[in-house]
């Protein structure tokens, strides 16, 4: 604390040199003619020189040679008596580290003196250098998997093509088996299903680089018999049953493309994660809870230990079971997807009891 004293004239002084001394701030006075007069200990105990060594060169050969140039330049200001603030400019210890500073200066023009407070910023810069890294990271990676699948739905379609022409030239009325005119008639619907898929996800990343994604009010039982359509032969080879009750409501504002993608992710999950020698049953439904429309969607598979899944189950490459088809992928997409809307998701699952997703849309 500084000291107090008396002057015997009814005033009163402080010691304001044992304020400067004791600061943690980094404190200096400078000159016009570049060089430190006065330095606390606090910025002399940072840079690892004595006080003496600060004072006997100029501040320039402190400063990291890069940042010189600009330095310069502001002091230029400073001796037209315009106080510099926020201004920051690195700084080279004795031991040949880099710290960064933010100076506070305000000039004394008749003096030809700065006085001026400083910041170590050192660990900020590095938290923003770090983010900007990661961002940097993240675009490119985010930009790699869009042309990647770009590459894949352009090099996908030209096959695909030739199934549905192919599929298209075939003469029906020279096929008299009812069950091979049925498979026929399947494998038409999802090989046009994967080409509206194709054209819609090119569509999907379209909207996504305009950051503007089509919202309107859907048609909950179109979606979901777009969505069986396209894996009917999956759905009867697995004897799953699909139950449905859109009562409550049956359309909703929300992507179109997004809502089939939950459905598939949703039902392939639970037909994958069924119990051996028991046909799936999934259940989806509707309900208003709180005033808020809920979409909720239930099975009867092998379920899942909540206590070991929580807070992993709807992350990137997540599996829980045994099953070689299983990549982690569904559940981090339909996370993803309802979260864009400004919805939310929760799960409640019980091992061998089968699994509840709620999925709560945004008002």
């Amino acid at each position: 604390m500084a000291t107090k004293s008396g002057s015997g004239d009814g005033s009163d002084h402080y010691d304001l040199n044992l304020f400067f001394e004791s600061s943690a701030d980094l404190l200096c006075i400078s000159g016009f003619d570049g060089y430190f007069k006065k330095v606390n200990p606090a910025l002399s105990e940072l840079l690892g020189f004595t006080l003496d060594e600060l004072t006997e060169k100029p501040i320039n050969e402190f400063i990291l040679p890069d940042d010189r140039y600009i330095t310069d330049s502001y002091r230029e200001r400073i001796r037209d008596g315009i106080p510099l603030l926020n201004f920051e400019n690195r700084y080279i210890t004795k031991e040949g580290d880099v710290v960064w500073l933010s100076w506070t200066s305000i000039p004394d023009v008749e003096r030809g003196l700065v006085y001026a407070i400083a910041k170590n910023v050192t660990h900020n810069r590095k938290l923003s250098d770090d983010r900007n890294k990661l961002i940097s990271s993240l675009t490119k990676k985010n930009s790699d998997l869009k042309q990647l699948t770009y590459s894949t739905s352009h090099d996908l379609r030209s096959p695909l093509g030739n199934i549905i022409g192919i599929l298209s030239i075939l003469d029906y009325s020279k096929i008299e088996d009812k069950e091979t005119l049925e498979l026929l008639d399947m494998l038409n619907i999802s090989a046009e299903k994967m080409k509206q898929t194709l054209d819609q996800q090119i569509d999907s990343l379209r909207e996504s680089e305009r950051v503007v994604v089509d919202i309107r009010e859907i048609n909950l039982v179109e979606c979901l018999k777009s969505t069986t359509d396209s894996i009917k032969s999956h759905i009867n080879t697995s004897n799953t049953t699909i139950e449905k009750k859109f009562d409550v409501f049956d359309t909703v504002r929300f992507n179109h493309n997004y809502m089939e993608s939950i459905f598939l992710n949703l039902i392939t999950n639970s037909i994958r994660y069924s119990k051996p020698n028991e046909a799936p049953v999934i259940n989806i439904r509707t309900r208003v809870e709180n005033g808020v429309k809920q979409l909720i969607f239930t099975d009867n598979g092998i379920g899942m230990n909540m206590e070991s899944v929580r807070g992993k189950i709807f992350g990137f490459n997540q599996t829980f079971h045994e099953n070689e088809d299983g990549k982690g992928i569904g559940l981090y997409l339909v996370n993803n997807h309802v979260q864009a809307m400004g919805g939310s998701i929760s799960v409640e699952s019980e091992v061998g009891k089968g699994s509840i997703f709620t999925i709560s849309f945004a008002e």
